[in-house]
Parts: structure tokens; sequence; C-alpha cells
């Protein structure tokens, strides 16, 4: 079907993709969940016995065999098929061989070198089925040094530094609840899966092999770009030094409220709401650093006013002033907010629970009701013919020997900011996509502001704007201006995708929603990442991470049991700008199929509720209320975080399959608890497993101890700033950062997107524009306008390379 498009107008937009789905992770199974959310069939390739996922309750509550699948395998499994193939088996082989004949994607997670050790491998595949996709997801990726090494989602967050940031300096650190890391390199997956299946579409091209790591996905977003602080702002303390923000998650009369102050200006109104203005005043607290050093005093300041209002009172007063708020959701009470119950974001699946929709909306292809998820074998009889089936491609395909670029030829007029914005548009860039990114000298991207750093021409310094912005132009228009409104309109006219981030009200204002931007270009699609959504009660509220991660539940997961919950810290921009990448792509198919542009709209928070969706689903499914449980967890027993010698050093263990299991309790000297076999025997002994760790890395080296644990097979990890990991060997043999020279901060180590493309990176071609860098080449090449105009422009300050505030 190579040529061909991937849908029907009438139809599903990917109801003409068909993909195998060998998985046996969460995150696996939401990759999947994606394609099959957007139409494809998709076929669950599961293992005699059934996908262990069919018998999981995080609460323990009844699930598998007569019980019934478990409610979350019936979240992640809506509208997929079922068929039962014996991979250890060469009958089965040979069956799964078939079937791959005329599939278009297969998704595996079964561990880097596992498929082609069966005949299963990509090369092998396309000799039968040469446009076929193969998209494959290991916790390291393929190829390195530590692509065999025993990992899971929670080492993973040691190994890339996340976990020795968070908590308070000489205290245990603390890992980040839940499986946020498993959903956020689903999001990558299913995204760069999507573009590479729409290349071999679109290029009439043999398929490819994407190759996904989710310790490169985490790298970025789980430290913020700490590698970036590491090669060029070593002095900072952003990623080096345990703490917590303060303020975030704050008590209040009945419960807990969120607050989000990432730039000074938000801490000064927040200093406002609680009626303390003097704090705003005292230079010690007027960086996150400073707050955190005095953090008792600004605590029990915060308190003096949480404590005696309601979380309704707070939320209300810090909305007027523009402070991002938020109650803090539970599996309990975050689908009954008012916001989401007048936008419909949670619906009944079939199974008899509350899930969370697709996160994402295209005006023209209105979502369907979440089908039920398939019994264990229902395809069996039916795929039982498709034995022998021919293959989908009948002529020959041009090979690639460098990524596809499925947005090659395709403009993008970038008026993002901060983080899920850009990264976005960031991708498209790498795609192939000319990203024209828009700003104003009287308002830059708040980004550029937010580094902690103090340097000249600051707003260049920033990581995030660094790490976010590689490939793009810029250009500055001041929106505010009948100039500046009528030349972005006309980059608008010129381009595919219009994306922003904004609260609604501020395009709005600009007079650049929708049905202006439609009428300008009927083709174009327009890409909205609102915090929280387009209607509602809280559409004009002001959002970010953090405040995503505090009204989803997420932040309820992270955190000791008998304290405040703890924000997981920014994960939820990238996890929003996948999500939203993986739609606009489907936007475009929709083009392809029906020549429309359409609205695509992609709430930070619909996102953020997904990822944390376990917690809804086991609340109304069981009645169980998922509670913080410090480093402990319910999908690994045991796991925790155990001091070894000298200070501040600590060992990371995480047992997520019963196998694992002999092997520690061996090396910690109790053979005798082999008997626990079970996880959830081993819950029940975790204080003494945990008592009988401690005793053993006591007063042991922390690497050795980390290295016998991974040579046992253990999944285990030191805990290391994530600066360190900059020299990673496994980062440094696949080649993920592309070191590259800026005018301003010299050498940068670039992170590529989290997967390769045939054992290749996408190049990101540039280094992030400085503000206004393009100017003359966009206003006079793209726009048209010839040196006297844009000379009168610059004097209007309708364009400048210099923030305003700057002078």
């Amino acid at each position: 079907m190579a040529g061909q498009l991937l849908g029907t107008p009438e139809g599903a937009v990917l109801d003409q993709v068909r993909v195998l789905e060998v998985t046996r992770t969460i995150g696996g199974a939401y990759t999947a969940k994606l394609f099959a959310d957007a139409g494809a069939e998709v076929i669950k390739v599961e293992p005699p016995g059934g996908d262990g996922l069919r018998s999981w309750s995080a609460s323990g509550s009844p699930a598998g065999g007569d019980s019934g699948d478990g409610a979350f395998f019936q979240f992640l499994n809506a509208g997929k098929r079922s068929t039962v193939i014996d991979l250890d088996d060469p009958v089965g082989r040979d069956r799964f061989r078939s079937l791959a004949a005329s599939a278009d994607l297969v998704i595996e997670d079964l561990g880097a070198g596992a498929v082609e050790s069966m005949g299963l491998g990509h090369a092998v595949l396309t000799e039968v089925n040469p446009s076929l996709v193969m998209l494959s997801i290991s916790p390291w990726g393929r190829g390195g040094p530590w692509d065999q090494r025993p990992a899971n989602e929670f080492t993973l967050q040691s190994w890339v530094g996340s976990t020795h940031s968070r908590g308070i300096p000489g205290e245990l650190p603390l890992g980040v609840g839940g499986r946020l890391g498993d959903f956020l390199t689903a999001a990558n997956a299913g995204a760069l899966g999507l573009a590479a299946l729409m290349a071999a579409r679109r290029d009439n091209a043999q398929g490819e092999h994407v190759d996904i790591s989710a310790y490169e996905a985490m790298t970025t977003s789980f430290i913020v770009y700490a590698h970036l602080y590491a090669a060029y702002a070593p002095e900072s303390r952003t990623g080096s030094t345990r703490s917590i923000e303060v303020p975030s998650v704050e008590q209040a009369k009945d419960g807990w409220v969120g607050f989000c102050t990432i730039t000074g200006q938000q801490f000064k109104d927040f200093c406002v709401v609680i009626d303390d203005p003097e704090m705003a005043e005292d230079a010690r607290l007027s960086s996150g650093d400073g707050r955190m050093d005095n953090r008792d005093e600004v605590w029990s300041r915060i308190a003096r006013y949480t404590k005696a209002h309601t979380v309704d009172e707070i939320v209300e007063k810090a909305t007027l002033l523009r402070v991002p708020v938020a109650p803090i959701g539970d599996g309990s009470r975050v689908a009954q907010i008012d916001h989401f119950a007048e936008r419909g974001v949670y619906v009944e699946n079939p199974g008899g629970f509350t899930q969370p929709r697709v996160p994402y909306q295209l005006s023209s292809r209105p979502a369907r009701p979440v089908p039920p998820a398939p019994a264990l074998g229902e395809a069996d009889d039916e795929l039982l013919g498709a034995h022998g089936e021919a293959s989908r491609v009948s002529n020959p395909l041009s090979a690639r020997t460098e990524p596809s670029l499925p947005l090659a030829g395709l403009r993008v007029c970038d008026l993002a900011t901060f983080w899920a914005g850009p990264v976005a548009s960031c991708l498209f860039s790498a795609l192939g996509a000319d990203v024209i990114k828009v700003e104003s000298i009287q308002r830059c991207d708040g980004m550029r502001y937010a580094s902690g750093l103090k340097r000249d021409n600051l707003w260049e310094w920033s990581p995030v704007t660094h790490g976010a912005n590689t490939g793009k132009r810029s250009v500055t228009l001041d929106l505010s201006s009948d100039d500046g409104r009528s030349q972005v309109k006309r980059l608008i006219e010129m381009s595919d995708i219009v994306i922003e981030n904004f609260s609604p009200r501020v395009v709005e204002n600009f007079g650049l929603d929708w049905e202006e931007v439609h009428r300008l270009n009927p083709n174009a699609i327009m890409v909205r990442m609102p915090a929280f959504g387009l209607t509602g009660p809280w559409r004009d509220r002001t959002g970010f991470a953090m405040t995503i991660e505090q009204a989803s539940g997420l932040a309820f997961l992270t955190g000791d049991p008998d304290s405040r919950p703890l924000v997981p810290r920014g994960m939820c921009d990238q996890l929003g700008g996948m999500h939203a990448v993986f739609a606009t792509l489907l936007a475009l198919e929709h083009r392809a199929q029906t020549g429309e542009g359409i609205l695509v709209e992609v709430p930070l928070i619909e996102a953020g509720l997904n990822a944390a969706a376990e917690q809804v689903i086991e609340w109304t499914a069981y009645g169980q209320l998922l509670q913080r449980q410090g480093n402990r967890s319910p999908y690994a027993a045991p796991q925790g975080i155990y001091a070894a010698e000298g200070q501040d050093q600590w060992v990371v263990i995480s047992v997520d399959e019963d196998s694992q299991w002999p092997a520690l309790a061996a090396l910690i000297g109790h053979d005798d608890w082999v008997g626990w076999a079970s996880r959830a025997d081993r819950q029940n002994h975790h204080d003494e497993i945990d008592a009988a760790i401690g005793s053993w890395t006591a007063g042991r080296n922390r690497d050795d101890v980390v290295s016998e644990l991974l040579d046992a097979g253990v999944p285990a990890a030191p805990v290391i700033n994530g600066r360190v990991s900059i020299d990673n060997p496994q980062l440094v043999a696949r080649g993920h950062q592309q070191w590259m020279d800026h005018v301003v901060v010299g050498r940068v180590p670039y992170p590529s997107f989290p997967g390769r493309f045939n054992g290749q990176y996408h190049r990101l071609r540039r280094p992030a524009p400085t503000l206004g860098e393009h100017n003359e080449e966009i206003l006079g090449a793209v726009l048209g306008l010839d040196e006297a105009e844009i000379a009168r422009l610059a004097e209007a300050k309708v364009i400048g390379t210099r923030p305003t505030a700057w002078g």
C-alpha cells in the first residue's frame, strides 16, 4: 500500500493502517493505543496465557481470570484485537511473519535484540514487506555498551539524574511516583513512529526501523536540559542540588493546593495572594534557590494564609492575579472537577469504569465512543486465514540512506512559547519543516528569562530555549501593532501549520483565532495547546507543566505518604508536546485525504490526565485510592533507595520481574527468602527486605554495589547528579548529543530526539536562533519586503534583536 493514504475521509484518520503490537509494558501498550484511538487496526499479539497486564491492578484488586480483565488493561487496549502467538515456537514465529507481510507497522518492546534473535527483526520482515515500519522501544535503545543492561522506569529516573534533584538536601532522594517515564517514552514513540509511517507512504520508500530509547526520552524531560547547564553554566545549581519548589503544593484548610511561580512576577503576585507583599521585597527570597535555602521561614509565612482558607478561596484569588494555581487532584476527585465535567474530558469505558478521553481533538474528526478491549485470542480464527497472505507492496521501493523527512517542504508559523509548544515545533523542524519562530522584542518567549543564570544578553542563555528551538529561524514582530499583525497574517497565509500554546485569550486578542486563521488560509492546520483547553471554567487560567502535574494527580503520587505531594517537575511539557506532534501528523493526513485544514486542540492537562489515568480507573473500577508510597511502588517489590558508604551516596534497586528476585535474595544473604516468589509476597515483607538490603549496602562503595546488582540481572542505579550523565557512555556511543556552535553561548551539546531511524538520528540542522536572528531573511526572502520597509519596521520597533526591557 505504499504511496496510498493512511485512512479514508469518511472513516477514521488511520483506518487503512494495520499495526502488530508485541508489547509487555505499559509504555508499549500506550504507544499502540495512540494508533488504535486514531482508527488503526491494532492486532495485539499475546503469549499463551495472555498479556500480564490482564491480571494487573495497582491496588491489588482482583483482576484476571474469573475476575475479568483488569480495568487498566482495558483502558490501554480498548479497540484493539487479540491473537495468541507463541513466539518461542517456530510455528508461532512463522505465523507472525505471515501477519507482518500485510502489516504497516510493528510495535515491540521485548528488549534490544530480542526480535532479531527470534528471526523477526526488521531486516527479515522487510524482505517480504519492504514498506513495513518497525517501532522498537527499549530502556537504552539498540547499540551502545548498555543496551543489555537491566533497567526499568524507576532506575532510569536515577540514571538521568532526576532522583538526585528531588527532595530535601541531606535527606533521602525521592523518585517520581507512577509510571510517567513510560507515558513520556510512549508519546515520543507514537510521534516518531507515525512520522516514519507517513514517510513510507508518501515517499514510496522502504519502511524504517525506529529505535526508541526510554533513557534518552527521559534525559531531556526529567532533568530539564541539565546537559546544557553542565556545558555552559556549570556554576548554576539547577539540576545539581536536591530541592523542591517553594512555593508548590501547600496545605489549605480543606486539602492541598498547588502553585507555580516560574517567573519573578508570578512570585511577586503570589505574595499578594497570601497577603504577604513584604516577602516579595526580600532579596533573599527572590529566587527559587533562595527560597529553598530559607524554606522553613517561607513555608511558615505561606501556611499562615493557606491554612486559614479553603482550596476554592485560594484558587479564586490566585486566578484573579494570574498566578498559576490548581487544586491537587487524586483518583477520587479529579474526574469530578467542574472544568473536566463541562468539557467531557472523562468518559465511560465499556468495562464499567471512568477513563480520560483521547488527549487531543480534531475539529472535523469527532472522537468515537470508547470500544471494548479484546478478549484473549478473539481474532485467532479470522487471522489464521492470513497465513501466506501476500505483501501489500507490489512495486519496488526506493532505499533510504538518511532518516526520512515527512514534513519536508512544509512551513510552520511558530507562535509557541516556554516548552510544550516549542518542543513540538522543534520536532517539526527535525522532520523537515521550515519552522519560523515568531516573538517580539516587547514580549519575548518567557522561557528566555527563566534560566536562573546571570549573563550579559541573558535572553540568549536559557537551556530550555536552546533545547526546544533547534533548527528554527527567528523573526520578531510586535503583534500589538498593526504592522506586526499584518506581517504575521501574511506569514500564516504561506504556512501549512500554525502552532501556539498561550491561554486562549492571548491570540484571540491579537485577532488570530481559528476562524481568522482559517479565513486567511483554508489549507492551514492550527494547533492550539492551552493549558486547560479552549472551553470550560478554567479556559483562561495560566498553567505550566507543574500546574498540570498538580491538577492531574501526578503530583499526588510523588513524595512521602506523611508529607506534602511533590511535582514531578516539568515532564508534562514534553508529554504534551509529543502528543501535539502525533495529533498534528493526523491533521496533515486528514488534509491529504480531504484537502481541508483543521483545528487541532491539545490541552496540556489532558495529556497529563492520560498519564495519571490509572488513579481514576482504580477508584471508579474498584473504589481504591492510590496513595504516595515514597520510593516504594505497586509495580515493583522490593523497590527503594538505600544508603551506601559516604555522604549522600545512594543506590536505587527496583525488582519489577519475579525472575530477578532470587539473585537479589542471594546477594543480600537471604536465599531462604526465595519463596517470596510473587510481587505481592514481597510487598507483604517489604520492611524486612528493606532492612536487609540497607544492611548490605551500608559501608559498601555505591558503584561497586550497583555493578554487582547489574551483573546479577537486577535493575539498579546510582543516585547521580544529572549533569554527570552528559558523559554517559551510552549517550556517547549512540551519538545522542549534536554539538553545534551558537553565536552567543559557544559550543552546545544539543540533544537529539530519542529515536534513531535505521541507526541515525534526525539532524537538528542549526543551533537555536538568537532573538530576531533571521529578521531580514524572513521579511525579505519569505514575505517579500524591500530594505526600506524593513528599516521602517526596525525604526518603529516592530522588529528588533534586543528586548525593549533591556534598552
